[in-house]
């Protein structure tokens, strides 16, 4: 009988810290296969496994499409591909981003979930934002564990907290140090499986993120019209609701907490208003260049009235930038996310 042999990991900022002790605590005869999803850069160059390597004892690689799952190996989604769980291997995709990333968390744990039910380990570890909160809840529907880092404990609290408030019955939270021992223990439990079954909604996102056309083209998708846009292409957004988890996806597959839909929704404005003072800047400065020539001609009403324009125009963009100005120390102050040495070793490579 298996134990909870598949554990799947997701974490963001401050990550690689935390994978890095959590697979230097990890013997080398662990009975469960460990598939991991950090937030990176869709075109950067992780050595995400090289530094797994040296931490601990267990072998590490970016993983291959197709590759079997084999217990005691780590398995790292690579940059710009989203990491799934089939039965008894895993699959590459370059589907819609979730939650902004990918590889995104949620399509991780939502497929493991999928394939293995109640063998399933969940874990979210330190992160901003909420990734990972809607692929943990799809874990405990199937019947697996979940384990999150205790937020007092994580470097950036976000992705444990949204996940402890969202997820009722969570079974485990946990030190970062605790964490690998129960993982262990969880390993080495027998675990009954079950045909239960996979939800509709669950099918649905899961064949979705594999870019599956009969999925894309479902016109009786879950979910209903929420009135909103894709930040992503500009499609109509689904309004998902799981109990009080408030999510959205659109017809090609990109999804969005509420949260990050947000975080997106002020980027887009930010754009808009940059837009606004630039085109602001240049009418002005058209403007006094027009109105210089006509003063040159002696058409002082028409050059006044141009002069005005363009000081309208300075003041309307002198409030954009105070809007800006003020927007960023907000984002300065509170979503900080400046990588530790080790991410950006992550990231860019050595």
């Amino acid at each position: 009988m298996p134990g909870h042999d598949i554990i799947v990991v997701g974490t963001s900022a401050g990550g690689v810290e935390a994978l890095t002790h959590l697979v230097k605590n990890l013997p080398p005869d662990i009975k469960a296969a460990i598939l991991i999803v950090l937030h990176v850069p869709s075109h950067g160059t992780s050595v995400l496994p090289r530094i797994l390597k040296r931490a601990g004892s267990l072998p590490v690689s970016h993983v291959k499409d197709g590759e079997a799952i084999l217990v005691g190996k780590i398995y790292v989604a690579p940059p710009d591909y989203h990491l799934l769980v089939k039965k008894g291997h895993v699959h590459l995709s370059r589907g819609a981003r979730e939650n902004s990333h990918r590889p995104a968390i949620d399509p991780l744990f939502r497929t493991a979930a999928r394939a293995y039910g109640r063998r399933v380990v969940g874990v979210i570890l330190t992160g901003v934002l909420d990734d990972g909160t809607a692929g943990l809840k799809a874990v405990k529907m199937r019947g697996g564990v979940a384990v999150v880092q205790d937020p007092n404990n994580a470097m950036y609290p976000g992705m444990p907290s949204s996940a402890i408030e969202n997820v009722y019955d969570i079974d485990y939270v946990l030190s970062l140090a605790e964490i690998p021992g129960v993982l262990v223990e969880l390993a080495n439990t027998p675990v009954e499986e079950e045909e239960n079954f996979v939800p509709e909604q669950m099918e649905y996102e899961s064949e979705i993120a594999e870019l599956d056309m009969e999925a894309i083209n479902n016109d009786s998708r879950p979910g209903k019209p929420s009135g909103f846009v894709c930040p992503e292409c500009g499609g109509s957004l689904w309004e998902l609701q799981e109990g009080d988890l408030l999510r959205f996806r659109c017809r090609t597959g990109h999804a969005f907490s509420a949260e990050t839909l947000l975080a997106e929704q002020s980027d887009a404005l930010e754009d808009a208003l940059w837009i606004a003072m630039r085109a602001l800047k240049e009418k002005s400065s058209l403007a006094r260049r027009m109105a210089a020539r006509l003063s040159d001609r002696n058409h002082i009403l028409s050059a006044e009235r141009l002069q005005q324009e363009a000081q309208d125009c300075d003041q309307r963009a002198a409030v954009i930038r105070e809007v800006l100005l003020k927007s960023n120390r907000h984002s300065v102050a509170e979503l900080n996310e400046v990588p530790s040495p080790e991410e950006q070793e992550a990231i860019n490579g050595e």
